[in-house]
């Protein structure tokens, strides 16, 4: 009989499944038919910052909370089979132990409901709330800069790809200080200075094709011409889109999944099958050279299950990812520590 997977098995394979599923649907809600790049009016657009009028061009980019949609089911749908499946692991081991009860992972439970609440405002101010700040700051500098309705709008939008045709090469989808990134890149190769053009090349996420002429540009003190710096802020903009992508879905999987599991634990202690002062929690660190120094110096810490557990910058959480008491953006943001559960049945088992 094959044996059945553990906790860290089921998990290593959701992560790998969801971070790509997640990665998709964020590539979606940015490109996709129903997007935010197809729903801006490029048209209406022009015609605002023709006028002036940066709030109605802003207006103009039709930024729909229901566009995150596709984001927030491949998230939610990564809390919900994280839970089935550890639940089928809870209910084999209470077998074992002599338990008749049977566990089912119930998405109307209160909890489970108000995660998922808390994710699709998340969703709503992460990802449109702060594509309107992004969007303002570069209607405004773009127009400052003296690059036109035009070339402003399409700056952000994106330009027309013939090979795909789609648009590509702009900032939607970018946080407002990835976002800035692209306009400070953008003028320090419009500046002809020496000392910005080699301050471009220190950009990691830069395409290096185009370093070449950058450094002609420098020894011969010739400005870039406008066509090659639309290119390469277009390219270093799609380069930053990608890793924006994998970051969100690295971070939401792993909370996804670590949220999930620990929404299992807590049903099974709501049905009777166990009890909280039965079931421990131990923080798992992914144990490799990336993991960051608090989170590693954690490895190990075991609590109970209603307790949280605390970061040596004082921070708690109840499992990897939580935000629930407060911990800030450092302690989560591609944090890929889990938790591992043990429940004792002997002493919990009703």
């Amino acid at each position: 009989m094959a044996r059945r997977p553990t906790q860290r098995q089921i998990f290593a394979a959701l992560e790998k499944r969801f971070g790509a599923e997640i990665a998709a649907a964020f590539r979606d809600v940015i490109g996709g038919n129903a997007g935010l790049i197809a729903g801006a009016d490029v048209r209406a657009i022009i015609a605002a910052l023709s006028l002036g009028d940066i709030e109605g061009a802003l207006r103009a980019f039709n930024l729909d909370e229901a566009t995150m949609r596709p984001l927030e089911r491949s998230i939610a749908l990564a809390f919900e089979t994280q839970g089935g499946m550890i639940v089928a692991n809870i209910n084999a081991a209470a077998r074992r132990a002599g338990s008749r009860v049977v566990l089912r992972f119930n998405l109307r439970n209160l909890r489970a409901e108000r995660w998922l609440a808390n994710l699709s405002s998340r969703m709503v101010t992460e990802v449109v709330a702060d594509q309107r700040l992004a969007i303002r700051e570069a209607l405004r500098i773009g127009m400052q800069a003296g690059r036109g309705p035009a070339n402003t709008a399409l700056d952000i939008v994106g330009r027309i790809n013939r090979a795909t045709g789609r648009r590509a090469g702009g900032t939607i989808g970018l946080t407002s200080g990835q976002s800035n990134y692209v306009m400070t890149a953008r003028a320090e190769l419009a500046s002809g200075d020496p000392a910005r053009l080699r301050n471009y090349l220190t950009r990691s996420l830069r395409d290096k094709r185009f370093d070449g002429a950058v450094r002609r540009a420098i020894a011969n003190g010739t400005p870039l011409d406008a066509d090659s710096i639309t290119r390469m802020t277009g390219r270093y903009s799609d380069r930053l889109l990608k890793y924006r992508g994998d970051v969100i879905a690295r971070t939401e999987s792993l909370q996804a999944l670590n949220a999930g599991q620990n929404e299992s634990f807590r049903q099974a202690i709501d049905s009777g099958m166990t009890t909280a002062d039965a079931t421990t929690k131990e923080w798992d660190s992914a144990g490799d050279g990336r993991v960051r120094d608090s989170h590693a110096s954690m490895d190990g810490q075991t609590v109970g299950m209603e307790e949280a557990f605390s970061t040596p910058s004082g921070a708690r959480l109840l499992y990897p990812h939580d935000r629930s008491l407060g911990a800030p953006a450092g302690e989560i943001i591609q944090c890929r520590c889990r938790v591992a559960y043990r429940i004792s049945f002997e002493r919990g088992l009703t």
